[in-house]
């Protein structure tokens, strides 16, 4: 599949120090944010695949390029981000090539995995607050103490068939929480919390940048996270632009992986990449071991 968005091309050093010298005020600004972070063109043009990574340490400037990228394809955000009052103009001198983007197009962040995570966590708080009225409720119609409800209307019928199946034992206090309680109780962890928002998120045909999605995710859910993205790309006509330090996110098939720790970046096997060697030197020393 041809990508939606083919390359995107960063300032040169030049046109970085024109714009600095020429056209901002130094006195109103305490940072040149992102101007200077891809200084010296040690990156001056990203061409893409179905899959493409970003790799590198902190501060090499890959969440920045990857919100570069989203806000010149106009995208959709959940979550704010720090931009500086310099970066829509950095992002108005960047060029992009690409095809129409599909509008359902969107970049998730680790921000976004937590706001969900939370939502659900709360969604959980509200509804062990629901049990324990239920449960209160229960016993309280199970005192043997209370007196039976007098029927004065069908409509009481139901209240009263409750209370006889209570009392004679038939309805147990679990069976009758579950019976009550509003549907969808959602009891995942939230490694699968954060799974299962990718997997409702990325649907077909479009591109989706995620920002360090192995965040929050045990080994196995990354593996899983990995399967699901190649067969999104590769199936179902996704582009992703991902920024990761997974040794398994890293591996996907097909993937083009810059380096941003290099100067200039260059592309990368996974296999070549510091981050992963360190991670088979150390399993290859305790190899005995297993």
């Amino acid at each position: 599949m041809k990508p939606y968005i083919e390359s995107f091309t960063l300032l040169t050093n030049r046109q970085e120090l024109d714009y600095i010298w020429d056209e901002v005020n130094y006195t109103c600004y305490d940072t040149f944010y992102p101007f200077k972070i891809f200084m010296d063109d040690r990156l001056p043009r990203i061409d893409f695949e179905p899959i493409t990574i970003f790799y590198g340490g902190n501060g090499s400037g890959k969440s920045t390029l990857l919100n570069m990228i989203a806000e010149k394809a106009e995208v959709i955000r959940t979550s704010p981000f720090n931009k500086s009052v310099l970066f829509p103009e950095y992002v108005k001198r960047t060029t992009m090539k690409a095809r129409e983007i599909p509008r359902h197009s969107r970049i998730m962040t680790s921000d976004d995995v937590f706001e969900h995570i939370l939502k659900v966590r709360n969604f959980n708080y509200d509804i062990d607050d629901r049990r324990d009225e239920l449960l209160d409720e229960y016993y309280g119609i199970a005192d043997p103490f209370k007196s039976p409800k007098r029927l004065n209307s069908l409509s009481d019928y139901d209240e009263w068939k409750k209370e006889h199946e209570i009392k004679s034992g038939k309805l147990s206090a679990s069976r009758y929480v579950r019976q009550n309680m509003r549907g969808n109780i959602d009891m995942h962890s939230n490694g699968e919390n954060a799974m299962l928002y990718f997997v409702d998120n990325i649907t077909e045909d479009a591109v989706y940048l995620l920002d360090e999605p192995e965040n929050s995710l045990s080994i196995e859910y990354q593996l899983r996270l990995k399967e699901f993205l190649e067969d999104s790309a590769r199936h179902f006509g996704c582009q992703l632009i991902i920024t990761t330090h997974s040794p398994i996110l890293l591996s996907m098939k097909g993937a083009k992986i810059y380096d941003l720790d290099e100067f200039p970046v260059e592309t990368k096997s996974w296999t070549e990449l510091p981050n992963v060697r360190k991670y088979f030197e150390f399993f290859e020393e305790h190899r005995e071991e297993f």
